[in-house]
């Protein structure tokens, strides 16, 4: 008999034999193979720095026209994300879809992620475009080259450096006149001079008694005068990594050991996902994520960015590699069943319909319903031919092939994915503070304003 052919029957009663190992025994087969851990605890991070970083986060003292804050769009009672398609950013009002743009404004070009578990070593990049990128010990690559200063304590800290300069997203455009009534400063500083904007951005924060004290609390061998925004990124990063990390969904429980935690629909999904679906090709690893670039054929609408406006070019406008154009980084999927609307602009509002995009991106994105955008954003949808053949021309290798999955099957998948949620991520509401040094007001949900749906 032939070398080739009893390999093949080799791998056929292999096969065979793994079909009839119990559902936990095959699944421990593959959490060997692709050595998935438990995520794990972040390291003790100074009390002092966290309060910090808290009171910052939920400050609209750190936008130009002091109406807005990081929790605007990374609010705790709406999963660390904002419930909109594309954000709303500076000179909008109230939260999630709820929340009105300003007279003259557009949408930030991309939906709000979720800041869940970003706490690990493992990552190394920020923003869907991945323009921030790197770790503490070798350096920074970021929108700002050079002028990025030293003493960033992580790439989240890194990340924090930018919405504040961001003129769409907290800095405001020139002219802008604040909630006071007054000129907002930081949006005469050039938009070359991102330095600038951070100095302006310390002066602002410590000009009130309540910072200067809980600055020196997280930072007491650093004199007022020497401090620079990256302490107060590094103090919001903190934060994030401490309330927003999450270590106890029934995922987690079960690499642990724990074989009751994840019923036999959420073992038949962990099967697929990391089988038949494919889906751990991309979402790989403890983070559930391999941080690279992937055109998987979103559609496209809202305003656009950069040089591809009214288009979304995605990580093409970082490279210029037209490898790279419509590709957007795979976004981990920690809590992912409570953090929609899901892709990088929001496209879907329910976690079935990414699940199915992702078996077929071609056919999704030929018949993409447009009702499920708000009607505001529907008017900007990208659907004409000449714009999918674009987006199509380039589709990833790993989704070119339509995958075929029975209704069960993507039923056990999605049940996989809601067992990545833990329990706790629910309920975030003692995060916010009663309120911040600068006495600005802080945003709170509406208890009678229905939030979940999309």
């Amino acid at each position: 008999m032939k070398k080739s052919k009893v390999f093949i029957i080799a791998v056929f009663l292999l096969a065979v034999a793994f079909e009839h190992l119990s559902l936990d025994d095959r699944l421990r087969q593959v959490i060997d193979e692709y050595k998935l851990k438990a995520y794990v605890e972040v390291p003790k991070i100074d009390s002092s720095k966290v309060q910090l970083g808290r009171m910052l986060f939920f400050d609209k003292v750190l936008s130009g026209n002091h109406d807005v804050s990081c929790a605007t769009c990374h609010h705790p009672s709406l999963k660390s994300g904002d419930n909109l398609q594309l954000a709303i950013g500076v000179g909008g009002y109230g939260l999630g879809r709820n929340r009105i743009m300003g007279e003259g404004r557009d949408r930030v070009p991309r939906n709000s992620p979720e800041i869940f578990n970003r706490g690990s070593e493992e990552w190394h990049t920020m923003f869907w475009d991945g323009r921030v990128s790197g770790i503490a010990e070798t350096g920074f690559l970021s929108p700002a080259d050079e002028k990025l200063p030293y003493g960033l304590d992580n790439v989240l800290a890194a990340q924090a450096m930018f919405p504040v300069t961001s003129r769409d997203e907290m800095r405001g455009e020139i002219g802008d006149v604040d909630i006071f009534g007054g000129q907002n400063e930081l949006s005469l500083i050039s938009n070359a001079a991102p330095q600038s904007v951070w100095q302006a951005l310390m002066r602002r924060i410590l000009s009130f008694p309540g910072y200067r004290k809980l600055f020196r609390d997280a930072y007491p061998e650093t004199p007022l005068e020497k401090l620079g925004f990256q302490h107060a990124a590094n103090a919001i990063a903190a934060f994030e990594i401490k309330e927003f990390t999450f270590i106890d969904s029934p995922w987690d429980k079960y690499l642990r050991g724990d074989l009751n935690a994840l019923d036999d629909s959420a073992k038949r999904g962990a099967l697929l996902f990391y089988g038949k679906a494919n889906c751990a090709e991309c979402h790989s690893g403890n983070l559930l994520t391999d941080q690279e670039f992937h055109n998987i054929g979103i559609p496209q609408f809202g305003p656009g960015k950069d040089n591809a406006a009214p288009l979304d070019a995605g990580r093409f406008a970082e490279t210029g590699n037209p490898n790279d154009r419509f590709a957007f980084r795979t976004p981990p999927l920690r809590n992912v069943a409570i953090t929609g609307p899901w892709m990088h602009n929001g496209a879907y509002g329910s976690l079935e319909e990414a699940i199915r995009h992702h078996l077929d991106p071609k056919t999704a994105l030929e018949r993409y319903d447009v009702n499920q955008l708000s009607e505001e954003l529907r008017t900007t949808y990208k659907g004409d031919s000449s714009v999918i053949e674009r987006v199509l021309e380039n589709l990833d290798p790993l989704v070119k092939n339509p995958i075929n999955l029975t209704s069960q099957d993507v039923k056990d998948v999605l049940a996989f994915m809601e067992s990545l949620t833990d329990p706790s991520a629910n309920d975030l509401s003692g995060l916010i503070p009663k309120e911040v040094p600068s006495k600005l007001p802080i945003e709170e949900i509406d208890a009678n304003s229905d939030y979940s749906s999309h």
